[in-house]
């Protein structure tokens, strides 16, 4: 499922050749995830790991994460044993 969610947020990323001849990606509806590269191959490597990290900082800080076409992600409350 994690993996889906990410295959389908990266299929909303924008991407644009800045005027250095790098190139910026970053995904609507996600505040902070970005990246910049020399390729649009590597921006959109650079861009997966930032996603990863973002995710896992949600997930820890029990923040919402946003649905893609219908994929929810959410983090249940487990009783300590």
């Amino acid at each position: 499922m994690l993996s889906e969610y990410i295959q389908k947020a990266l299929e909303k990323a924008q991407y644009r050749l800045l005027d250095d001849g790098t190139w910026f990606s970053d995904i609507p509806g996600f505040e902070g995830v970005w990246a910049n590269a020399r390729t649009v191959e590597e921006c959109r490597h650079e861009l997966m790991e930032v996603l990863e990290e973002w995710l896992v900082l949600k997930i820890r800080d029990r923040d919402p994460i946003p649905e893609i076409e219908g994929i929810e992600i959410k983090v249940k409350e487990v009783a300590a044993a």
